[in-house]
């Protein structure tokens, strides 16, 4: 094992956790056979100049995820059950959400066994993205990214730009200066979001006005707006944007967008104390679906894309190899609130 030249002492990540990382590389690379003997904790620790401490450690985590076991009184081993084929997968997500969790545990759910999934948070910073696909440069077979960045843009795209195309996954969001041929699955925001409002023209005509609640302190696309005006315009609907819910009291004859669950609640909590009744005073419709919003005050007006069929097409396109770039649905379903 030659670690020493893997080994950074300004990365962000610990020692043993890259010596966790140069061990199962050099095991996919076919450099270390399975039921090939490793030096020992102490060996390794002279031979690299390491802390005992941190070869201790990342033994410990190498033998936890089964790549070595110990053999008594003839020292570790590369286990027989470790599969160096697996599919390794880094996962950098935005943020971490209800939804986000259905796109992650689909990814799982389809890989299956087949595949060892890490997953990072960026929370939008696009250095903190850089960050962590610098650290992990040839430790995965993909790297599949939502690509929402509200600050260090050119930061994340520099880097994305380095990633081979056939490793590369965007998701959630297509990034339209990539020129690279990829894999995507993506939403179009303001296309998705237009073309789910005319799908409930019929609901929304009784209304005299339509109000979006677009938070101004939680990074949402701006296409999401740009296709709501773009629906009210067509159909000459009145209309306004608004960053808080209590920008504009709940109206009767008016109806609403709201994004965040927390706007939600308080609809539905100032409906009530009004004594105004959904799908009839006034007309909610919500971002992104959950179970919850099925039964929630006899069911919820929702637009949403299928997060667990994004998870699944990922994860078809990953285990096949393939580097087509595909549109996930996107709909208004429609229940009693609108």
């Amino acid at each position: 094992m030659e670690l020493l030249d893997r080994i950074d002492a300004t990365s962000a990540t610990p020692k043993y956790l890259q010596v966790v990382n140069a061990v199962i590389a050099d095991i996919e690379a076919g450099i270390l056979k399975v039921g090939e003997r490793v030096p020992s904790i102490n060996e390794t620790s002279e031979m690299y100049y390491l802390s005992r401490d941190t070869i201790e450690k990342a033994y410990r985590v190498l033998r936890k995820k089964g790549v070595i076991s110990s053999v008594k009184g003839k020292g570790c081993y590369i286990s027989k059950t470790f599969c160096a084929d697996k599919i390794r997968v880094l996962l950098l997500f935005n943020k971490l959400s209800a939804y986000k969790k259905a796109v992650y545990y689909s990814i799982l759910n389809t890989l299956g066994e087949d595949a060892v999934v890490d997953l990072h948070i960026h929370h939008f910073d696009g250095k903190l993205c850089e960050n962590l696909i610098k650290e992990s440069v040839g430790k995965y077979n993909y790297y599949v990214i939502m690509p929402h960045f509200t600050s260090n843009v050119e930061a994340a795209t520099q880097i994305i730009n380095t990633i081979p195309q056939e490793k590369l996954v965007l998701l959630d969001k297509n990034i339209e200066s990539y020129k690279g041929n990829c894999a995507a699955v993506y939403q179009d925001f303001e296309r998705d979001v237009r073309n789910a409002l005319h799908s409930g023209k019929d609901l929304l005509s009784k209304y005299n006005k339509f109000v979006l609640v677009y938070p101004k302190d939680v990074a949402y696309p701006i296409e999401i707006v740009k296709g709501f005006r773009h629906f009210c315009r067509e159909i000459s609907m009145e209309h306004s944007v608004v960053k808080c819910v209590h920008e504009e009291p709940l109206a009767k004859g008016t109806a609403y967008i709201v994004l965040e669950e927390s706007d939600l609640a308080n609809m539905i909590e100032e409906a009530r104390a009004k004594g105004l009744t959904l799908g009839k005073d006034v007309g909610l419709i919500s971002y992104n679906d959950t179970p919850l919003k099925k039964i929630l005050d006899d069911g919820i007006t929702v637009i949403s894309t299928d997060h667990e069929r994004m998870g699944e097409t990922a994860a078809y396109l990953m285990k096949h190899k393939l580097r087509e770039k595909i549109h996930n649905p996107f709909t208004l379903i429609r229940r009693n609130s609108l």
